[in-house]
């Protein structure tokens, strides 16, 4: 499924918030608990799954619950949904002082690795799901879990983390960085 094409604006500097503009029967995922505001045309459904394969039976969207709730996520997300006739707007702010970052999957090889809790919210389409560290070792000693979130699709996420974020560029170069200041890869 192809992401839905949307419009945002981020506002703030410690503590931000990304305005999302929808076109008519656009949507946006959002973690639980993450909307600010919504517009009078918005509607909101709070759903079993990322809405990424529509085809999935019910099996799948328990199973694809059931991984998310090992992140420590919500088993839920919630889908806002412009039904007015014009343009409309609805928020997200992350749950603490930080920076919020847009990521266009498109143009990182459709997929993004991140710390639990990063996810924010992206566009219908958009699939998000669980992935593993592959050496145990940083788990164990780097004091944060081996269960990280995985985003994947061609439209744009938001992520949030408290603090600064800054991007690196590794050409075939190692930056050792301490776990819990690592956002996503």
């Amino acid at each position: 499924m192809h992401s839905h094409e949307i419009d945002f604006k981020i506002y703030g500097h410690d503590i931000q918030f990304v305005e999302i503009e929808l076109d008519p029967q656009e949507t946006v995922i959002a973690e639980a608990g993450s909307m600010f505001y919504m517009e009078e045309g918005i509607q909101f459904e709070t759903k079993l799954g990322d809405g990424s394969n529509p085809d999935q039976g019910v099996m799948g969207k328990l199973w694809s619950a059931a991984k998310r709730k090992l992140t420590g996520e919500s088993l839920f997300l919630t889908h806002f949904t412009n039904r007015g006739q014009g343009k409309q707007h609805v928020s997200f702010s992350a749950p603490y002082p930080g920076t919020i970052v847009p990521i266009d999957l498109s143009k990182i090889g459709n997929q993004i690795i991140l710390q639990k809790d990063a996810f924010l919210c992206a566009a219908l389409g958009t699939k998000v799901s669980i992935a593993f560290t592959k050496r145990l070792g940083a788990t164990f000693f780097g004091g944060e879990g081996f269960i990280l979130e995985k985003l994947e699709g061609d439209g744009m996420a938001f992520i949030h983390a408290g603090g600064t974020i800054i991007e690196k560029q590794l050409n075939n170069d190692m930056l050792r960085v301490d776990t819990g200041c690592l956002v996503g890869f």
